[in-house]
């Protein structure tokens, strides 16, 4: 324990330098400005502004993505609750209620329990992080190629299965992720794989431009596609914008649970926001002693979910920086922001980058102090930002996926698969696919693959290799589960139907 709260003071020494809290405070108003655009969730964002962080140096790049993430995650909620827009499904949650006490004139508490529930909560998360980590890396440190493999295969399979409307949807865009992934020179034996005479395509599909293309280009062709289904109505801010005391006695018993649901789920492979955002509303609901007031605007029904859906994200960092598995989209580019600059998430990073990662940490806690100086006294501000007309906001997205794609290594072909893949968003938008699990199948791959062919190595070529060691075997058995579970249920169902 004191080891850790020793190396986290050496991480504040880095996250309060001039320029690294220059960046955080960047990464915080940039995050919050773009993710309060009406559609525009938290991966689209950090995809979107990947580019731009290319030519910094590693710790200040990824203190600023910190803040991105943080404030796109905050930005968000002021979309959800005056326009009924969720940039994310986590937020849908928060727009049965936000919306609601917008339209009675209550925007104002509606923003800022969602804010100060923010605040809270990813602060008391960001405290469970710093616990957490060393106790995940002691374990991962025991862990072999069996089990690295294990594991992916349990990520590919529940992030297959959780974040696609079905599985075999999800399965299918994260197989396509996979195939992308064995583009270019293979690192064990040096032959040539799928470049098809490109010496472009050599190192590889890069991972910024596949996020920014399936992301940011997708979203916005199908905006433009589809322009006559978004009718957004602005809700204006009426009356006082600060919080009763009545307000502050229903919501801080929310933030508090809210905090408890959010984050288990989000520490989970694919665990994601969704389901602790809803649980957070069912049990809100199911508490209040003003029951009548849900579906008309309950304060508990935007605090509880605001705050488990930011206790969630930080959840989500701790498989992210101790086994470099992403369980969400937003967490798949951060992985590809860490792999630019040649740093590898896993159990090793706390020791060859100790500096970088408890800087990272550390951050968090800054960013969730900025977040809440900067945020609040700006909400009017942020409002304005929401009169944006659709189609200069949609172009400019475009012009500015173009010109951070184009950045990267200043090619044409970039350019190319930049448009390709932002067709391949839109199909995959408009036919209900998932984009998530090909961004994690193009990240993990890669490495799934190294690990599998190590384990095979190590035994000779012997396939039980995963199965013989328990804890891979465990970690299969479960990925199984995650698999069939739901097909058995389904099944059961439909003779119950029958019968």
């Amino acid at each position: 324990m004191g080891e850790t709260f020793a190396a986290l003071l050496t991480g504040f020494g880095v996250a309060l330098a001039p320029m690294n809290l220059l960046w955080g405070a960047v990464g915080v108003t940039l995050g919050t400005l773009i993710g309060v655009l009406p559609g525009v969730g938290p991966a689209l964002t950090v995809a979107m502004l990947l580019p731009l962080t290319s030519k910094l140096d590693p710790t200040g790049a990824l203190i600023m993505f910190a803040g991105i993430y943080y404030g796109a995650m905050y930005g968000g909620s002021t979309a959800t609750i005056l326009l009924n827009t969720p940039g994310e499904s986590a937020s849908i949650a928060t727009a049965l209620e936000g919306n609601q006490m917008a339209k009675r004139g209550r925007a104002g508490p509606a923003l800022a329990t969602a804010a100060i529930g923010s605040f809270v909560a990813g602060t008391i998360a960001t405290v469970l992080l710093t616990l957490l980590a060393p106790v995940v890396v002691e374990i991962a440190l025991q862990f072999g190629p069996a089990e690295y493999f294990a594991l992916m295969v349990l990520a590919f399979v529940t992030v297959s299965a959780v974040l696609g409307s079905s599985t075999s949807r999800g399965l299918a865009s994260l197989f396509v992720g996979l195939l992308l992934g064995v583009v270019g020179i293979d690192g064990q034996t040096g032959q040539m794989r799928y470049v098809f005479g490109v010496p472009e395509l050599l190192d590889g599909i890069d991972v910024v431009v596949l996020a920014v293309g399936l992301f940011a280009v997708g979203e916005a062709l199908y905006v433009v596609a589809y322009a006559s289904k978004f009718k957004d109505e602005l809700e204006s801010l009426k009356g006082s914008l600060w919080m009763s005391r009545a307000d502050w006695r229903r919501s801080w018993p929310a933030w508090l649970r809210a905090t408890g649901i959010g984050f288990p789920f989000g520490t989970i492979p694919a665990g994601g926001a969704e389901i602790p955002t809803f649980l957070s509303y069912a049990t809100e609901k199911k508490l209040s002693k003003h029951p009548e007031e849900f579906g008309t605007g309950a304060i508990e029904g935007v605090a509880g979910p605001e705050a488990a859906n930011n206790a969630a994200a930080t959840g989500v960092l701790v498989p992210l920086l101790t086994l470099g598995i992403p369980t969400s989209a937003t967490a798949a580019i951060l992985l590809a922001a860490f792999q630019n600059y040649g740093v590898q998430p896993g159990p090793l990073l706390f020791q060859t980058q100790a500096a970088l990662v408890w800087g990272l940490i550390a951050s968090l806690y800054v960013g969730n102090v900025l977040l809440l100086v900067l945020n609040l006294p700006l909400i009017g501000l942020w409002v304005k930002v929401l009169t944006i007309p659709k189609p200069q906001l949609y172009a400019g997205i475009l012009v500015f996926a173009t010109m951070g794609a184009y950045s990267l290594h200043q090619s044409a072909t970039d350019l190319v698969i930049l448009y390709v893949f932002g067709l391949l968003g839109f199909g995959m938008r408009r036919f209900g696919f998932p984009v998530a699990p090909c961004v994690i199948g193009l990240i993990l791959g890669p490495l799934a693959e190294t690990q599998m062919r190590r384990a095979l190595s190590i035994s000779q070529g012997d396939w039980t290799v995963f199965f013989r060691h328990p804890i891979a075997g465990t970690i299969l058995f479960i990925a199984a589960l995650v698999l069939l579970l739901p097909v058995f249920v389904k099944l059961v169902r439909k003779r119950r139907l029958a019968a």
